[in-house]
C-alpha cells in the first residue's frame, strides 16, 4: 500500500470543526483516562498493530487521537503522529457507520490539528481507500512509497522470509 501526501495549507478553514451528517455523533480528542478503553476498541476493530500505533498517541500532548462517539460508544477513531511524525493514521470507522461523513470528519479534524501544530504537509501512511483521500483532501500518491516506512513491519518481514523459502 502506498503513502499519500496532503497539503495542509489547502484544507478548508473550518476543517477543525468538521462534523458528520448525523448530529448525534460527536468528534472529540481522546483524553488520558480514555486510553485503556480506546486501545481495547482499536485492538478489537483494527488489530494489534493499530493498537500499538494508537498507544503511542497517548504519550503526546495534546493526545494525537480523535474519537467518533455516539453517546458513550466509540464508533470510529483517527490517529496522527503515531508511526512517525507528520503521518496520519491509523483510522477506522465501524462498517455499519460508514458513508455518513464520520471518516471524513475524523480525517479533517486530525489534519487540522496537524496544521495547527505547524505541519505544512501530512503523509497518509499505507492507504487503503485511495479514492476517499483524493476526494476529501486532494491527497496524491507518493511514488515508490510501497512499503515505505512499513518495510520493517514485522508481518511484512515474516511474509518476505516465508516467500524467500519457497
Amino acid at each position: 500500500m502506498y503513502d499519500m501526501l496532503v497539503k495542509l495549507y489547502e484544507l478548508p478553514e473550518d476543517a477543525a470543526l468538521a462534523a458528520p451528517k448525523d448530529k448525534t455523533v460527536r468528534i472529540i480528542r481522546a483524553l488520558a483516562p480514555d486510553k485503556t478503553r480506546v486501545l481495547e476498541w482499536v485492538r478489537e476493530h483494527s488489530g494489534v498493530s493499530a493498537e500499538g500505533e494508537c498507544d503511542v498517541c497517548f504519550s503526546h500532548m495534546p493526545i494525537s487521537c480523535f474519537l467518533a462517539l455516539r453517546g458513550a460508544d466509540i464508533i470510529g477513531y483517527a490517529c496522527y503522529d503515531a508511526t512517525a511524525p507528520d503521518f496520519f493514521g491509523p483510522t477506522r470507522v465501524l462498517d455499519a457507520e460508514q458513508g455518513g461523513g464520520i471518516g471524513r470528519a475524523l480525517l479533517l479534524r486530525s489534519l487540522a490539528a496537524m496544521r495547527e501544530e505547524g505541519y505544512a504537509y501530512a503523509i497518509i501512511g499505507g492507504v487503503g481507500p485511495q479514492e476517499f483521500y483524493e476526494k476529501c483532501v486532494n491527497a496524491v500518491l507518493i511514488p515508490d512509497s510501497n512499503p515505505g516506512i512499513y518495510r520493517d513491519f514485522l508481518p511484512l518481514i515474516k511474509k518476505k522470509l516465508e516467500s524467500d523459502k519457497e
